[in-house]
């Protein structure tokens, strides 16, 4: 699929053909293609592994840089930040995790693809933290609300129940 990606720093674009591979875990792009194209690279804290299909890890060591992009596609726009892995003959591979968060509809034999079923915070950046998918940060904070919840229920089941014991006592004492 064709999508224009803009350079953040310098706000300029360049129009390139993206994979989709829904079998890819994480959104890459090519070093060769990121420096031939002066995208600014930003350094990881902890570089990360990269395996291939078999489970062997790649010949072409850690992914060790990112790069912040927005990326157009028919009028949709986001902002990303893409792994920069080495040794590649393609440009950008979007990945499984981008196809479910956007559900385009995609017709395969004609290479139709609309972005009709995007959430409704599509355009936000969705990759939040660096190794975790904007869908595992939504599903923690999620987590993280619903045990506020619990934990409030409990606090008033507990203040429920202490206000009977006082009135038991009270009809006791009397």
């Amino acid at each position: 699929m064709k999508i224009r990606l803009e350079r953040i720093d310098m706000q300029e674009g360049i129009t390139v053909e993206a994979l989709l591979d829904s079998g890819v875990t994480g959104l890459v792009m090519s070093s060769e293609f990121a420096k031939k194209q002066g995208f600014k690279l930003k350094k990881l804290e902890r570089p990360m592994n990269i395996r291939n299909v078999d489970g062997s890890l790649n010949k072409e060591g850690l992914i060790e840089n990112t790069v912040e992009v927005n990326i157009y596609y028919q009028g949709h726009k986001e902002r990303m930040e893409i792994d920069v892995i080495g040794g590649q003959k393609w440009t950008v591979i979007l990945e499984m995790l981008w196809l479910a968060c956007h559900n385009p509809e995609i017709d395969w034999r004609i290479g139709e693809i609309k972005m009709t079923r995007c959430p409704e915070e599509c355009g936000k950046q969705w990759r939040l933290v660096q190794g975790k998918s904007g869908w595992e940060k939504q599903k923690e904070e999620e987590a993280k609300e619903e045990a506020g919840r619990k934990k409030e229920e409990r606090d008033k089941k507990k203040k429920q129940k202490k206000g009977k014991i006082m009135e038991v006592k009270k009809v006791a004492e009397e």
